[in-house]
């Protein structure tokens, strides 16, 4: 199967900047705007990704309402090609999914997240860009692709459902709670989900944060059991699924795949539940 046109490169986006049909999202996993601040692709527009994906007080996504008044705020209409790119990968595909649940109509990836424009040499920018608010149309909603904890649970061992793990070996194993090296925290229990299988999310992408050619990728997915033909239906899961929205886009985006889900939650719920069951 050939990859979906949601994913676009460089080149693409490049020879687009000036495009008023296009504009671009950097979704940071930093709350701290510096780096934004000092060189930013041109045009972009910055949000802290809480503040792009989450409402704005409950532990829920945005609504296709509240979706659709943060993108006209910035000049984007519901008809408006959104691409989306962050200082770290995963937390691109994630911006990708919380927009894709919201229904934004036309929605794209930079395969190759800041790191590879920079790494290219391309024309960074500190002008915060300013642009008239628009009416958006809330698109329809769109959460297919979403799985929570007591689903999970209640399939736990079904035939034909696979449970990906792709945080860090150290997570899997039940040595940490989030990956290495930092203060280590975000649930009471560590290990896994009874029955998950792992595959590192960093295996998916190159070093420049382009995808693994489509090859490789089914390759990957393969070792773990995850294909069609093995699994009909895989749910990912990390720590706060930031990373499992990576494998989500590959499997969905690259591989044209249709049997991937999410569990949300991940491990920072799963961890910290009453009563729910691991293993390490």
């Amino acid at each position: 199967m050939n990859r979906t046109d949601a994913l676009v490169t460089t080149d693409w986006l490049a020879e687009r900047l000036d495009d008023p049909a296009v504009r671009v999202i950097e979704a940071d996993a930093d709350p701290d705007d510096a780096a934004y601040l000092t060189g930013h692709i041109p045009g972009a527009i910055r949000f802290f990704w809480k503040d792009l994906c989450w409402h704005e007080t409950d532990r829920e996504f945005a609504t296709p309402e509240e979706m659709a008044a943060r993108l006209g705020h910035i000049g984007i209409g519901p008809d408006t090609t959104v691409v989306i790119y962050s200082d770290r990968v995963q937390y691109g595909t994630y911006a990708f999914w919380a927009l894709t649940m919201a229904g934004h109509r036309s929605l794209k990836l930079l395969d190759g997240n800041r790191t590879k424009w920079v790494k290219e040499g391309r024309p960074l920018s500190a002008e915060v860009p300013s642009f008239s608010p628009v009416h958006c149309e809330p698109g329809e909603p769109n959460t297919s692709m979403r799985v929570g904890r007591d689903n999970v649970r209640d399939n736990l061992g079904r035939e034909g459902r696979l449970l990906l793990d792709v945080r860090s070996p150290e997570e899997y194993r039940g040595e940490r709670v989030m990956p290495p090296p930092g203060f280590d925290h975000g649930a009471e229990r560590s290990g896994r989900i009874p029955g998950a299988v792992p595959l590192y999310f960093q295996e998916l992408v190159n070093d420049d944060d382009t995808f693994l050619s489509p090859d490789e990728l089914r390759q990957r997915f393969s070792a773990a059991g995850a294909t069609p033909e093995q699994a009909p239906e895989v749910v990912t899961y990390c720590r706060l699924s930031h990373r499992a929205t990576l494998a989500w886009f590959a499997m969905t985006n690259v591989l044209g795949w249709n049997n991937a889900r999410i569990y949300d939650g991940s491990w920072t719920e799963w961890g910290s539940i009453v009563g729910f069951p691991i293993e390490k």
